[in-house]
């Protein structure tokens, strides 16, 4: 029976009405509402903490996880996340990111990513390994930081050719709140300080091992009254000009691999970390590992770096073949591993690469041995609800009366992925019919444009036993 919308077409190729800028907001990601598992202090789960609806059971396994990986009793195994398409598995594996914290490497990656015609596929796991082991540096440096108040190049007559002149040294005078110093310093540093553009009343940092300059910013004694401005003002630096600051720096195996491949400068470790460039993927070699872990290990040694372990996510873990699972066995037993995530949504499947392995998840029996397994259950049509409702709260949107019910048993009927993408369609058509709210109609008519998965392959089982959608022609005699 036809909706009545139908009597009425809607011109879908209208113009919205414009927003302004000040109400623009940022992009709003699929598990942007996801700030972590939401649990209490007790390890148990909260009925919606952390913008985490159900799935207590799986939440309070991964917070198990979580304190087994802060403690780090975790290494040697993995966690295989195992649910139906849609039920929470990618948000779990992020939320556990979120609880681990920001300086925290996070790697996620899909099964299918292995298959590059750039570099192996053992490669391809082993460069993801390695991204997700950090390595924290912590350095001292000797450092001169305050406002500059005098900069006075001087020239003296150049021994090489006798013409000309060439600048000898440069006189620059800083000052912070407890005083003022005069430096003498070499025409190198001069070079830096133009390259950086830095005038009388910039307040600059000028390390004293490596001469390297940086400019922080204008005094804020410069500040005008003007509302905006193109000029960063920051206040004049506490303390004496010279000091010794202690810097931290967060890197990961991975980038001093990449950087050792193409090795520019010095051999020491912020040199190497100074060389970081953006280029094509290149195969990194097993013995160039050896040899960064050998000298990552000295300065673990002597207290400059700590080595944080990350977490590595593959989801679909079930596309990868034979070969990369035999591999991960390996990666998990090495003593430098980050935690491992697997997700899949098969169940006993053929393992590819093989003909005739059949599995659990497709995952070799082998590797299955070293998981801890969680499972993920389907969603009620009360937590879809919950789900919807806090995703229109994301997305700045309003809902008219009946439309969360509405919802909620589409989502029970069909899956929750497909009920969260008729949202914002359905505010579209809302807005072109000048409403603000989303009315049950809208949704309605965003069900008729776009089908779910169930019900278009309904329809093509209905046509040539679900091989065709359309009569092939008869072949020509």
């Amino acid at each position: 029976m036809a909706s009545t919308s139908a009597s009425a077409p809607v011109a879908h190729n209208a113009v919205p009405p414009s927003v302004s800028s000040a109400s623009r907001s940022s992009r709003v990601a699929p598990h942007s509402h996801i700030k972590g598992l939401g649990l209490t202090p007790e390890g148990l789960a909260t009925v919606d903490g952390a913008g985490f609806i159900g799935q207590t059971n799986a939440r309070e396994a991964c917070g198990v996880i979580v304190d087994l990986i802060k403690s780090r009793k975790f290494s040697g195994r993995a966690l295989l996340l195992v649910g139906a398409p849609g039920t929470g598995k990618t948000a779990l594996a992020l939320a556990v990111s979120h609880e681990l914290g920001s300086k925290v490497p996070f790697c996620p990656m899909v099964g299918s990513e292995v298959y590059s015609t750039e570099v192996k596929k053992t490669e391809v796991l082993a460069e993801a390994f390695r991204r997700a082991i950090g390595l924290r540096i912590k350095e001292t440096k000797e450092v001169y930081e305050g406002e500059v108040t005098e900069m006075t190049p001087t020239e003296s007559e150049n021994p090489l050719s006798g013409y000309g002149k060439t600048v000898s040294h440069v006189i620059i005078g800083l000052k912070t709140v407890k005083g003022t110093k005069q430096l003498r310093l070499d025409p190198s540093i001069y070079e830096a300080i133009l390259k950086e553009k830095i005038v009388v009343g910039d307040v600059v940092y000028i390390e004293q091992q490596t001469g390297a300059v940086k400019r922080v910013g204008r005094s804020d004694a410069y500040a005008s009254s003007y509302d905006l401005e193109s000029e960063t003002y920051v206040p004049l630096p506490k303390g004496e000009v010279h000091k010794r600051k202690e810097l931290v720096q967060d890197v990961t195996l991975g980038d001093l691999d990449s950087a050792n491949a193409r090795p520019q400068g010095g051999q020491d470790i912020m040199s190497v970390m100074g060389s970081l460039v953006k280029s094509g993927r290149t195969e990194v070699t097993d013995k160039l590992r050896k040899e960064v872990n050998k000298i990552v290990k000295g300065y673990v040694d002597q207290g400059v770096a700590e080595v944080v372990p990350g977490v590595v996510f593959i989801d679909e873990v079930h596309m990868l073949d034979i070969e990369c699972f035999t591999y991960l066995n390996a990666l998990l037993e090495s003593p430098m591993a980050p935690t491992v995530i697997f997700a899949t949504n098969r169940g006993n499947s053929l393992v590819r690469g093989t003909t005739d392995i059949v599995s659990p998840h497709g995952i070799p029996v082998d590797l299955l041995d070293r998981c801890m397994i969680v499972k993920t259950e389907s969603y009620s049509r009360e937590q879809v609800g919950k789900v919807v409702n806090l995703r229109a709260i994301v997305e700045g949107l309003k809902l008219g009366p009946g439309v969360l019910e509405k919802l909620a048993a589409e989502g029970e009927r069909t899956s929750l992925r497909y009920t969260l993408q008729l949202l914002t369609p359905a505010s579209i058509s809302a807005t072109l019919k000048g409403r603000s709210q989303i009315q049950v109609e809208d949704i309605g008519e965003m069900s008729e444009l776009f089908l779910d998965a169930k019900t278009s392959a309904g329809l093509i089982e209905n046509v040539e036993g679900g091989k065709f959608l359309h009569k092939r022609p008869p072949p020509i005699m």
